[in-house]
């Protein structure tokens, strides 16, 4: 996805670095470039395209497919997703198919340089090079356009490509291809190859350290992007998928809805983009996946008590201005309003994306399947940052939903 980071300690000496340019220099691939392929290869390195969700970093809003220009935040600064249309001076067009599987599987550019994870190398590691090739096939098939993309805006010293040599050593641990588990069914590891390989959900959905690696310990349990809640993908109760069932995981990523979640955010992007163009087959596969994961064995909060002062202030503000689309049950309505009881999002660590929604609105999701989208009047004009702030309290502890207080203070930092 759209957010990672770099490193700049090399820690094992000069002459490591040395040793290490002088094998990428000596390995440089030779291969000429690709030759045309045949209709099959390109449907198929469409469709791979897709489930990569590959337009999110390299398609500029108002630019042209795939000629780069995307922003892609990262806590270390900013970087730009590049042009992989098949232009020669600018594209990926002059790239032999050896470096440009370099570049996807393994984060070494055509010329040796190392790359940002802003690339996911890390997860796409797991794609088999025939897959790789053919989304190169598909790539090759669109309009070249001449855009020039000065991809790293990093600050010094995170510009330093370098340092990614010893990030990588850290936090690239290279597994190789996806490897099937004999012990579960063809279903279930074409979903766990989609969730962990092209779809590298783990990108927004695993928190990372302070370098920027993932906490493996705590893979797919949850995380903050771009100020917007990347909820656990594991079974957690309030919190994660413990509630949803595999057809209710299909519908959300085939619409953007289910009767628990609306999706918004850098999600309602990836449905928009990827999840919502995958067949229904792989869509269910991705559930059943996510469905085997257990959950985190974190224990769900008591809810706060109902005569708390900020529970009796937002019910009040609730009923006023909230209920009449999501219900005084806050069940809301399926598919045009979203529940906002046994919610994940409205039952998050930290409460960012019901904030980012209660202040500035919001639209769901518009996709093929679910062509009709409801929209969220924005609320940070009317009410204040302690209203905003109780009327959340609320709605994160009602209906039996359980989650710490939000305070006002959140809610300025937001804003």
């Amino acid at each position: 996805m759209r957010h990672m980071i770099s490193r700049t300690s090399l820690g094992a000496g000069a002459a490591l670095v040395v040793a290490a340019m002088l094998c990428l220099v000596h390995g440089q691939d030779t291969a000429g470039t690709t030759q045309p392929a045949d209709p099959q290869t390109i449907a198929q390195g469409k469709y791979l395209v897709y489930a990569g969700d590959c337009v999110a970093c390299h398609t500029a809003v108002g630019g042209a497919p795939f000629a780069g220009g995307t922003v892609i935040n990262t806590p270390f600064g900013k970087l730009l997703g590049p042009n992989i249309t098949p232009d020669v001076a600018t594209g990926i067009g002059g790239w032999t198919d050896d470096q440009f599987v370099r570049a996807v599987k393994y984060g070494i550019g055509h010329r040796d340089h190392y790359l940002y994870p802003g690339l996911p190398y890390i997860y796409f590691n797991k794609v088999p090079r025939a897959d790789i090739l053919k989304i190169r096939a598909y790539l090759a098939t669109l309009p070249p356009v001449n855009n020039r993309i000065h991809a790293d805006q990093l600050p010094f010293p995170f510009s330093i490509r370098l340092g990614m040599f010893g990030w990588d050593l850290l936090f690239f641990p290279k597994t190789g291809d996806y490897q099937p588990d004999p012990n579960q069914s063809a279903e279930w590891n074409r979903g766990a190859y989609l969730v962990q390989g092209l779809g590298h959900c783990a990108a927004c959905h695993t928190p990372k350290n302070l370098l920027g690696g993932d906490r493996t310990h705590q893979e797919l349990q949850g995380a903050v992007v771009n100020g917007w809640n990347a909820p656990p993908l594991v079974n957690d109760q309030h919190t994660g998928l413990a509630a949803w069932s595999a057809d209710d995981i299909e519908t959300y990523l085939k619409t953007g809805h289910n009767a628990f979640a609306d999706s918004s955010g850098d999600m309602a992007d990836v449905v928009t983009h990827s999840t919502s163009h995958l067949t229904d087959a792989d869509d269910k596969a991705i559930a059943v996946y996510l469905k085997s994961l257990p959950g985190s064995g974190v224990a769900p909060l008591a809810p706060i008590a109902a005569t708390d002062p900020a529970m009796i202030a937002g019910g009040h503000i609730y009923a006023d201005e909230c209920a009449a689309c999501h219900t005084g049950a806050g069940t809301g309505l399926p598919l045009i309003f979203p529940a906002l009881a046994v919610s994940p999002i409205v039952q998050a660590e930290t409460p960012a994306t019901l904030l980012q929604i209660v202040l500035h609105g919001g639209r769901s999701v518009a996709t093929t399947t679910a062509p009709t989208a409801s929209a969220m009047p924005a609320f940070g004009g009317q009410l204040t940052d302690q209203e905003i702030a109780d009327v959340s309290t609320y709605l994160r502890n009602s209906w039996g939903n359980a989650a710490p207080a939000v305070s006002a203070e959140q809610v300025a930092k937001v804003r």
